[in-house]
């Protein structure tokens, strides 16, 4: 079952893109995206446009990841073709995607984004819609005061 806002989280380890083991302690407010697969249209249209906003969200100090159960080498090649400068980190045996519930078919997780501050879940959008998505969660968190 996915995670409900209010629920605590637990920061987050995985490896980026460019191979870097990162620690996301979710304090902070973030943005987590779980998306099916590299590369494909629909996850290319969530991706480059997060990455179009991605300017946005920092200024208003705002973290925005990108993740799915491709590798870091998946995740790298996808980035480098699209020109993406959003953090995607690798989640091959869908160890996060469990943890906040997100459910796993076939090996590639439902279209889920979390919005988390203060390692608790505050928003949480399921069967996620890609185009206009980026836009609507940083509405969506002025709405809910995280941001400005």
């Amino acid at each position: 079952m996915v995670l409900e806002p209010g629920t605590a989280v637990k920061p987050i380890e995985a490896t980026t893109q460019d191979g870097e083991r990162v620690s996301v302690p979710l304090a902070e407010p973030t943005v987590l995206y779980f998306y099916p697969r590299d590369d494909t249209p629909g996850c290319t249209t969530e991706s480059t446009e997060f990455d179009a906003h991605l300017t946005e969200f920092r200024d208003a100090g705002v973290a925005v990841y990108g993740i799915s159960t491709d590798d870091a080498e998946s995740h790298r090649a996808f980035a480098e073709k699209h020109d993406l400068d959003v953090t995607l980190l690798a989640d091959p045996d869908a160890v996060i995607a469990e943890a906040f519930g997100v459910p796993v078919e076939n090996g590639a997780t439902a279209r889920t984004t979390f919005v988390c501050a203060q390692q608790q879940v505050c928003g949480v959008y399921e069967g996620v819609q890609p185009e206009g998505h980026a836009s609507a969660v940083l509405e969506d968190m002025r709405q809910m005061g995280l941001i400005e």
